[in-house]
């Protein structure tokens, strides 16, 4: 699956797993983030965290129209506040994606999978 641009030169045809590795990589850059988890837990393990080669599995890339949606799969840092968390990820990962793509992205979904101790 792709996500499709159309401007006066052609078209540009942007496969999900671009997407996904560009808002994987600016979620793991946020504060409180200790990785991205599998959005099939159940399947891939409920105490995987993922790789940066796999960002992939942790990220539902969805466009309807012109709007593309992010859902994102995390785990975060024991003793941080969850909610400031999720917006800075979502924060994050829209200004990336707008900046690095030139897409427009109507929401971004964190969905928390799990609380870890960070290690230091």
């Amino acid at each position: 699956m792709s996500v499709e641009l159309k401007n006066e030169f052609g078209q540009i045809d942007i496969s999900n797993d671009v997407i996904a590795q560009i808002a994987g990589g600016a979620a793991i850059e946020c504060y409180g983030i200790v990785g991205m988890a599998s959005k099939h837990q159940i399947r891939d393990g409920l105490t995987d965290i993922l790789r940066k080669e796999n960002f992939a599995k942790g990220v539902l890339i969805r466009q309807d129209g012109e709007d593309l949606h992010i859902d994102m799969y995390i785990i975060v840092s024991y003793g941080t506040k969850i909610s400031e968390i999720a917006y800075q990820v979502q924060s994050k990962v829209k200004y990336t994606v707008n900046k690095t793509l030139g897409m427009s992205v109507k929401s971004v979904n964190i969905f928390v999978q799990g609380v870890r101790v960070m290690n230091v």
